[in-house]
């Protein structure tokens, strides 16, 4: 099987890369509505309270109500972070779907696969120290909860030197083409 062009493992690749793409479009538009209902009710508590319910529904709700006034903050940064990452993922699919659109017309070395490249890279990096962040302010605003230490993931800075490389390499790709075009 071929890896570039039409009908290649490239095109299969393009065509999952499209359908992780609708889903995390769907993710975030969802986590999106969640966070705003979660600060919607953080402002008025009492609006699930206005709902009559009977017997363990209505105390489920109770339950729920206080559970949401008690933590909703966090719930809310909680939600507010993945809803983050899930848009970190999606720039980064973004950009893959395009540098496979390119492969996919057999053009591995197209210029804008540099910036693509460089551009996966750079959210990689910032989704790692986004982990960071997270965990630290967390830790900082809920100092009664156990918290898991955030460790230094090789694999993750690993990954980003790796398609900075991917970048280079792309980059002089490019540029020995343009070459071979000027070349009679």
């Amino acid at each position: 099987m071929r890896a570039l062009g039409p009908g290649s493992v490239s095109s299969f690749l393009k065509i999952i890369l499209d359908v992780v793409f609708a889903a995390l479009w769907i993710g975030i538009s969802i986590l999106g509505l969640i966070t705003l209902a979660a600060i919607l009710l953080g402002f008025n508590p009492d609006f699930l309270a206005s709902f009559h319910l009977g017997g363990d529904a209505a105390d489920a709700r109770d339950g729920a109500l206080a559970e949401l006034t008690r933590n909703g903050p966090s719930i809310t940064s909680g939600l507010l972070a993945a809803a983050l990452y899930l848009g970190g993922v999606l720039i980064i699919v973004g950009a893959l779907r395009r540098i496979f659109t390119t492969l996919t017309s057999g053009d591995p070395f197209h210029p804008d696969n540099v910036a693509r490249l460089r551009l996966i890279g750079l959210m990689l990096a910032g989704l790692e120290l986004g982990r960071y962040v997270f965990w630290a302010v967390s830790a900082w605003l809920l100092p009664g909860v156990n918290h898991v230490e955030p460790s230094m993931s090789l694999t993750a800075w690993f990954s980003v030197l790796v398609v900075f490389v991917l970048a280079e390499v792309f980059r002089e790709g490019a540029r020995l083409r343009r070459e071979a075009e000027l070349t009679i």
